[in-house]
């Protein structure tokens, strides 16, 4: 491969990380429909599994929907028996969203081979590249975070106007 200047690469990063985002969907959205669910309920299920637990509220924040949505998305999981709702040990009338004993064994099972296969690309990187990674993926996730933000504002102000 000839030298590409920045502008190429810039464009070539942007694109493989379209990519990449089209591919993370189109997974979840496969083991969803193994285990009935939608890929919204997928990541909710992805949030409870890297915080351990969370609040309705905190789901709605995080996946950006209406605290009505958030609720509708848990009763579901809760029913295909996902999930389950715990008194908050820190607020006695709130709750808190847990995995439920035949989610933890069932979810890892069909993450097992993409687990490992991410394992092995990974670690072929060197520290420094890692570093690098490491760096690009927590800015690019304040950046998600932030223009979804944005556009939600944005998308209240203009329903305000019609």
């Amino acid at each position: 491969m000839g030298k590409v200047n920045k502008q190429e690469l810039v464009r070539e990063v942007i694109t493989g990380a379209r990519e990449n985002s089209i591919g993370v969907v189109l997974f979840h959205q496969a083991v969803g429909r193994i285990l009935g669910i939608n890929v919204t309920d997928m990541k909710c299920l992805n949030i409870i599994v890297m915080k351990g637990s969370a609040s309705p509220s905190l789901l709605a924040e995080l996946t950006g929907l209406s605290t009505g949505s958030a609720t509708a998305m848990i009763d579901r999981l809760e029913k295909r028996g996902l999930i389950k709702r715990l008194p908050n040990p820190d607020d006695r009338r709130g709750t808190t969203v847990v995995l439920t004993v035949e989610a933890t064994k069932r979810l890892p099972r069909l993450f097992a081979s993409m687990a490992k296969a991410m394992e092995e690309l990974v670690s072929s990187y060197s520290e420094s590249q890692l570093e690098i990674l490491l760096d690009f993926f927590r800015r690019i996730s304040r950046l998600w975070r932030s223009e979804r933000e944005q556009l939600q504002r944005s998308q209240t102000s203009y329903r305000g106007r019609n």
